[in-house]
């Protein structure tokens, strides 16, 4: 069986070492605080604005400021700096915290478009920087949709002691 880092890998086409190699060097210090806020109010304006009404409603219950502080915070965290989000809403727990939505293949597709037009829009952003970050995004967006996998194959099966219980 494989694990959720594997078909990550399988599914977004990066290996893994290339998914973490934000962990190379300190993209928080190299970039900066305002480089992460302009790159998640870029992103979730494109999302908000996004032609796809299907998409737009998987957001339709979010407030978009909470959702670029979210964002920006864990990018910050995650890359190099200050534990900005651990320190305001917990662990990130990534896939419990993305548990309510639909993280479907189309869904991260539609997602990694979106960052990478703002990544490409970010002047601010080395292209090695852009890279790096685009192959962790790409690869935790599909470790998403393996959680999600996860998660709906757990709703069709009972629980072995409700197996053979009549629940009428």
């Amino acid at each position: 069986m494989q694990t959720l880092q594997q078909k990550a890998s399988e599914w977004s086409g990066v290996p893994t070492a290339q998914a973490f190699s934000i962990d190379d060097t300190n993209l928080f210090n190299k970039l900066g605080l305002q480089t992460f806020i302009n790159l998640s109010t870029n992103f979730y304006t494109r999302v908000y604005d996004d032609d796809e009404e299907w998409f737009r409603s998987i957001f339709a219950n979010s407030n978009k400021q909470e959702a670029i502080q979210n964002q920006y915070e864990f990018f910050v965290q995650r890359m190099g700096g200050p534990p900005l989000f651990s320190q305001r809403r917990g662990h990130p727990a990534l896939i419990g915290r993305h548990r309510p939505f639909p993280v479907t293949h189309q869904a991260a597709e539609r997602w990694l478009h979106h960052m990478q037009q703002a990544l490409d829009t970010s002047p601010d952003i080395d292209d090695d920087s852009k890279i790096r970050m685009m192959n962790f995004f790409r690869h935790t967006a599909y470790f998403l949709v393996a959680g999600d996998e996860l998660k709906n194959q757990n709703q069709q099966i009972p629980c072995k002691h409700a197996a053979g219980k009549d629940n009428s």
